[in-house]
């Protein structure tokens, strides 16, 4: 990138999507901002020290999760304030997508400072994509595991006729499974597990019909449930219009050929053409 076209950086906090598993699916905008910032928020150093490192940044890094978000983001507020660059990252994907961030976002709409999106990977968006699915979506992130909750959730959003996506835990994808089966057992699914690594893979069928999955997977899923599967109002009795038009076309077709093109036409069972068709030789 030519160093003059480059962003310029202002004090502020700069939400940045990192890759989901591929490195090379960092953005060239992500990794100015990064090599800018005073402050990287992080879920974990460790896990994010790898990725900094990768790209020879040397940013310093500040754990930031659930357990210190409050304690912090006072901190972050201040380092703002005092025109830093702070930038907030996840472990993958994008901040405060089922992931910290909240807090601080809210603490920065409140004191009327810069927030800044810095678009990039998304297991949300990279599953939908591929899905098959309709685009109209809601995306539900991480379930409860309180089985009361669980099943009041399920049955509300059961009746609502979107693509559904949900972030599920490996290791209890067979649990939540049994679950889809009863209140979304008419709708497609696909499991989206390793996406943009070695190992990706995705499974996709009907809900009544998938299995369960090896107990020993690992790390988090990205399940899309599509909207629920339209069922044809099948007549069950031939009119005397069509009747007629079978007889006609007997006299120059074959049964197999009549059934065939009479039940797409008018949506009637293959069965009851042919129950009509030979009454008719007879």
């Amino acid at each position: 990138m030519d160093k003059n076209k480059q962003q310029t950086v202002g004090p502020g906090l700069y939400l940045v999507s990192t890759p989901i598993g591929n490195m090379e699916d960092i953005t060239l905008r992500a990794l100015n901002i990064l090599k800018k910032s005073d402050i990287i928020l992080c879920e974990d150093t460790r896990r994010s020290g790898k990725l900094l490192s990768h790209f020879k940044i040397s940013s310093r890094l500040m754990p930031y999760h659930k357990f210190n978000e409050k304690k912090v983001s006072n901190k972050i507020i201040d380092a703002i304030k005092t025109d830093k660059v702070i930038s907030l990252i996840s472990d993958a994907g994008t901040p405060t997508i089922s992931d910290p961030g909240m807090i601080i976002v809210n603490r920065c709409i409140q004191e009327n400072l810069n927030i800044y999106p810095i678009p990039g990977s998304s297991a949300v968006t990279s599953a939908l994509s591929i899905s098959g699915f309709s685009d109209q979506y809601l995306f539900y992130g991480f379930l409860t595991k309180e089985e009361k909750k669980l099943d009041s959730i399920l049955q509300k959003l059961g009746s609502l006729n979107y693509t559904i996506i949900f972030f599920i835990p490996a290791s209890k994808i067979n649990f939540y499974i049994l679950k889809f089966k009863k209140y979304f057992f008419d709708r497609n699914i696909l499991i989206a597990r390793e996406m943009t690594k070695i190992h990706e893979e995705f499974i996709r069928g009907n809900i009544k019909s998938v299995k369960n999955l090896s107990d020993s997977l690992k790390g988090e899923l990205t399940v899309v449930l599509s909207k629920i599967i339209e069922k044809k109002n099948i007549k069950k009795e031939i009119n005397e219009s069509v009747k007629i038009e079978i007889k006609k076309m007997l006299k120059k077709y074959s049964k197999k050929d009549v059934v065939e093109f009479i039940s797409k036409k008018e949506n009637l069972p293959k069965k009851l053409i042919y129950n009509y068709s030979l009454k008719l030789k007879k």
